[in-house]
């Protein structure tokens, strides 16, 4: 069986966000962190044999302490990440102590997954060496000038939007990295593959799969938190779950 090393960033700075005290990975989500609900997605499963957790250097002293009885009882490790989220990506690589074969990055912020789904870019990651989840582009795309008007319309017939999980083998993501000058500028894991000119296989995301990142999309999670498909979560880990996962 393949075993994967899973890294959460969760050491952003959360700007897009306004009236919480504390960054989006560590608002309560219907009475739990995001950050443990994303996590339990992947404590339960054989196949990950690590997971690592970024945090900010100015939030970690806090998250210890604050969050000392979730790490009690979960199987995590909490790494300091870097200047942008590349930089702390690579920390978390450099984390590993695992003889993991593949590296799956997922946002921590994206507390909305099932077991089904992991399963399904898991595999597909297994037969392709690279592969993430991509939300097919429903409506009209238009490309606008600095001045707000309509310079364009964009085709959409092959736009995807890029989701998480992202899945590499592992030799394969390192290499990405220890190969690219600047990682100031790169938005995901896929795009440094891509710049070795390495394919890179995408399956169908999935709508609830939402990264939260305004005050509208934590209600939206809110609300799409319950219409999971109850059968694809796992149980949960530690005395502070809810019934999501059963």
């Amino acid at each position: 069986m393949a075993r994967f090393a899973v890294i959460l960033p969760a050491a952003g700075k959360s700007t897009r966000m306004s009236g919480f005290q504390r960054k989006k990975p560590f608002v309560e989500l219907k009475g739990r962190p995001v950050w443990v609900r994303t996590a339990e997605y992947f404590q339960g499963r054989s196949d990950v044999c690590q997971t690592i957790l970024i945090v900010s250097p100015d939030d970690m002293e806090w998250f210890r302490e604050t969050f000392k009885p979730n790490l009690a009882f979960m199987d995590i490790k909490v790494v300091a990440g870097g200047a942008s989220r590349a930089e702390s990506v690579r920390n978390g690589i450099s984390a590993i102590t695992e003889p993991a074969d593949f590296i799956a990055v997922h946002d921590a912020a994206r507390p909305l997954l099932t077991a089904r789904w992991i399963d399904q870019i898991f595999a597909a990651a297994q037969i392709h060496q690279a592969a993430i989840p991509g939300l097919r582009i429903s409506s009209t795309v238009k490309k606008i000038r600095a001045d707000g008007m309509i310079e364009s319309t964009v085709d959409r017939t092959n736009l995807v939007q890029a989701q998480t999980p992202q899945v590499f083998e592992r030799s394969l993501l390192e290499k990405a990295f220890a190969v690219c000058r600047d990682l100031s500028s790169v938005t995901d894991e896929a795009s440094l593959v891509e710049q070795m000119n390495h394919p890179v296989h995408v399956i169908d995301g999935w709508d609830m799969n939402i990264k939260i990142t305004t005050n509208d999309d934590f209600r939206m999670a809110e609300l799409y938190l319950n219409a999971l498909p109850k059968s694809g979560g796992v149980a949960a880990l530690h005395p502070f779950a809810d019934d999501m996962f059963r």
